[in-house]
């Protein structure tokens, strides 16, 4: 290996070790958020509509704009794009912080939206692009992947340390610095990579991914709230009409902004389908895990988010761990292998109880996310190899945007299940609001005399566990059959599928750029 090869591969490196950055602070900021909403509320006093808000506006945007953003990166180069929105990212973050009303920091939180879709196609993107090999690629990607779920772990951890020390805006102001080690080092270490004949650029389109996307993700989220009322249906079934016409209209342009043609590759469709599924599963119960620990179990809530540091630890041992394991298995057999290990946690979960359970729920959260990760590192990979280099970003949006609808699917499915189980168990006499939450029968038995109040409290929380038991099982049957379909659709043999152009013709445009 001669002096400028190895160069080249250290400065490819530090290159991934930049892209590391935003993608650490994304997983961050979607968990920080639930800790500073008391101190939040306190403060700014927002309404109940406003104050789901200042949680939902973010994801609508993010999920709206990925794939028009991931697009763009390949129309306009993705280091431009990556630097654009980490300047939108982060100065949004500083508007968020001096929020001075509720309006505000929801428009705030929108602006990191915009941000935040722009961070996380365009890093994967550019990780497809600097890194040709196959070998190599699979090492960043796991990195990559790795970033995401430490983050996911660190958000409740720094959030907690944070709201002790600090107001509540430093959860916000923690993403100015990174942002700007990202905009002074990022021009010199991060190469310029875009597709070479675009084509043109389509308004409509853009205009009808977004118009397509967001409701369907907002009446996804209506529903996890409100179930199956008429906003949560005319939603769903307007944004996919429009999505039905922006496919038609993909169909039919000689230059689409996304290019359909990717899902003829059974390795990218089953790929992305065996992402959401897992996603869907994951999401969809382990959402309730916090609230089991904080108000079934007493736990604190930074006590809470300390117990599961080493589920967050076995996820990025997982993700590392896919590289190594890929050079002597079958990729297909890891990701089944991988949701299989997931589902069997989530079986195990299912006998969690009412007073002991939290050494049980820890072992199984391990399983969870150790398979959850090894399987989403790999099937990451799979996504941006199956696509030609000049279209990594449309691939890298696809995957998040996999991600994000998986993730408000199972959410509103597995979720509305385990309310359903819930609400089943709460007496009429109860009251509305007990029957609502856990967190609602908690309040109304703060009122009552005892011996009912404790009565009510221990109903309540017997009934939230049935739903978090019926949730978990749900959640381990589904990620037995995702598996098991990974399995049959995934049939190439070898390490990683034959890339969609010349990576050597891509790696020359790279260098000479």
């Amino acid at each position: 290996m001669g002096k400028s090869e190895t160069a080249g591969r250290r400065r490819d490196w530090l290159a991934l070790a930049v892209l590391v950055l935003p993608v650490l602070l994304v997983s961050v900021d979607v968990t920080v958020l639930g800790f500073a909403l008391p101190a939040i509320s306190e403060d700014l006093r927002p309404s109940a509509v406003q104050q789901l808000w200042f949680v939902d506006v973010y994801s609508l945007v993010l999920g709206g704009l990925l794939v028009l953003m991931g697009t763009l990166g390949d129309r306009f180069g993705r280091r431009t794009v990556l630097l654009w929105g980490a300047a939108a990212f982060g100065g949004a973050s500083v508007l968020a912080s001096i929020a001075p009303s509720a309006g505000f920091l929801v428009a705030a939180r929108a602006l990191l939206g915009i941000g935040g879709a722009t961070l996380m196609p365009s890093t994967l993107a550019l990780i497809r692009g600097i890194f040709t090999e196959p070998a190599r690629r699979r090492v960043a990607i796991a990195v990559w992947a790795a970033a995401f779920s430490g983050g996911m772990g660190l958000g409740p951890v720094l959030g907690g340390w944070l709201l002790e020390h600090f107001r509540w805006g430093s959860v916000f102001l923690i993403n100015v610095p990174v942002m700007l080690v990202l905009l002074l080092v990022g021009p010199f270490v991060l190469p310029e990579l875009r597709d070479p004949a675009p084509g043109r650029f389509d308004v409509l389109s853009a205009l009808l991914s977004l118009a397509a996307a967001v409701p369907v993700i907002y009446g996804i989220k209506q529903f996890a709230e409100h179930g199956a009322d008429r906003v949560a249906v005319l939603s769903v079934v307007a944004g996919t009409l429009v999505g039905v016409w922006f496919v038609r209209r993909q169909r039919a342009l000689p230059n689409p902004m996304l290019d359909l043609a990717l899902f003829r590759d059974g390795t990218f469709a089953a790929s992305v389908l065996t992402e959401t599924l897992g996603v869907f599963a994951l999401v969809g119960s382990l959402f309730l895990v916090p609230q089991y620990l904080q108000l079934v179990l007493g736990l604190p809530a930074l006590v809470a988010a300390l117990w599961l540091l080493p589920a967050t630890a076995a996820s990025i041992v997982g993700s590392l761990g896919a590289v190594r394991l890929a050079r002597r298995m079958p990729v297909r057999r890891l990701i089944a292998g991988g949701l299989f290990l997931a589902a069997l946690g989530f079986a195990a979960l299912a006998g969690v109880g009412v007073h002991a359970g939290l050494v049980l729920l820890i072992v199984a959260m391990t399983f969870v996310e150790f398979g959850e990760s090894l399987s989403a590192t790999l099937t990451s990979d799979l996504i941006v190899s199956a696509a030609a280099p000049e279209r990594a970003g449309a691939a890298a949006a696809i995957s998040e945007t996999a991600y994000e609808l998986g993730a408000a699917l199972g959410t509103a499915v597995l979720g509305s299940v385990a309310a359903a189980v819930y609400r089943a168990g709460i007496p009429a006499e109860a009251g509305e609001i007990a029957r609502e939450t856990l967190g609602g029968a908690t309040t109304t038995a703060a009122g009552m005399p005892s011996p009912h109040r404790e009565i009510l409290l221990e109903t309540a929380k017997q009934a939230f566990v049935n739903g978090f038991r019926v949730s978990a099982i749900a959640g381990a049957v589904l990620l037995a059959a995702t598996a098991l379909l990974a399995f049959v659709l995934l049939r190439f043999r070898g390490g990683s599928p034959p890339a969609a152009s010349s990576a050597a013709r891509w790696s020359a445009r790279r260098t000479s750029s």
